[in-house]
């Protein structure tokens, strides 16, 4: 025990895929969600359909999209008689959020490759950020390094790719059989079920409850006083300046969730060029 303890930590102690998890970690980290994304994507499916589009519409929707709000919005434009410029506004306001989720995803890899940090940014959904967020902040603490860049990149990879498989074969399947459902089921009740199973979880702290409230509550007056599409990220931004100010006015300071954030200069053993991905 005494020649341990003079040789220092071994390289098992070294945060690895243990903490930061792999591929399988994160398949079965968003196994649970895939619950509700299936049933959305069937609407996803379903909903061009039954609207007269061709069944090639969802399929390239949720290939080339792969966004449930926005291609139900940009549909609903389409389908009303809107124009395409329209639709493509409706649907790139929806997923301005994106913005925001890449900035905080960002300083957690660095050291990941241009090449997959781009599959990323497709790959990117509300799932997939929460839990890896959630995930990585709990991490921070211990390292940002070279040596845990491809766990992180792995367990992003494996939720992100179980999610994209589940849509593309709910939309097919809702493009299939769509119609044969009868109107009084209301399938798109999935839709918020999901974002309500993303949000609840993360209702822990008094600025993340207050800035849920508040982006909650002004999306919705957006929304009511015609602000269409645009009210999404009008609450977002609402929500983000709430719970900012109260989490500056807390004098507790920051809790997990700001765990290691900055610049990212002396984490771990950061000095390493980008790992070649």
């Amino acid at each position: 025990m005494g020649d341990a303890a003079a040789t220092g930590p071994s390289e098992s102690d070294h945060p690895g895929t243990r903490e930061f998890g792999g591929f399988r970690a994160g398949f079965l980290a968003i196994a649970p969600l895939l619950v509700g994304v299936a049933p959305f994507g069937f609407v996803a499916g379903a909903t061009p359909v039954a609207n007269g589009l061709s069944w090639d519409v969802p399929v390239g929707f949720s290939t080339i999209v792969f966004a449930g709000a926005s291609q139900l919005a940009a549909i609903e434009v389409l389908t009303g008689g809107g124009s395409v410029a329209v639709a493509v506004l409706a649907a790139w306001t929806i997923n301005l959020r994106m913005v925001l989720y890449s900035a905080s995803l960002s300083p957690h890899v660095t050291r990941v490759g241009t090449a997959r940090r781009l599959l990323m940014a497709y790959l990117l959904t509300d799932q997939v950020y929460a839990l890896s967020i959630v995930r990585w902040h709990e991490q921070d603490d211990q390292d940002r390094s070279n040596a845990t860049a491809p766990d992180r990149w792995s367990f992003y990879l494996g939720a992100g790719l179980s999610l994209w498989v589940t849509w593309q074969v709910s939309t097919v399947v809702g493009i299939a059989v769509g119609n044969a459902v009868p109107a009084d089921w209301h399938l798109e009740f999935a839709v918020p079920l999901v974002f309500l199973a993303l949000l609840i979880p993360t209702l822990v702290r008094r600025p993340a409850v207050l800035a849920a409230a508040v982006g909650g509550v002004t999306a919705v007056a957006a929304a009511e006083i015609g602000a269409g599409p645009s009210s999404v990220m009008i609450g977002s931004v609402a929500g983000i300046v709430a719970g900012a100010l109260v989490d500056s006015d807390d004098p507790a300071g920051p809790g997990p969730d700001g765990a290691g954030d900055g610049d990212g200069a002396g984490d771990g053993d950061g000095s390493g060029p980008e790992v070649d991905r």
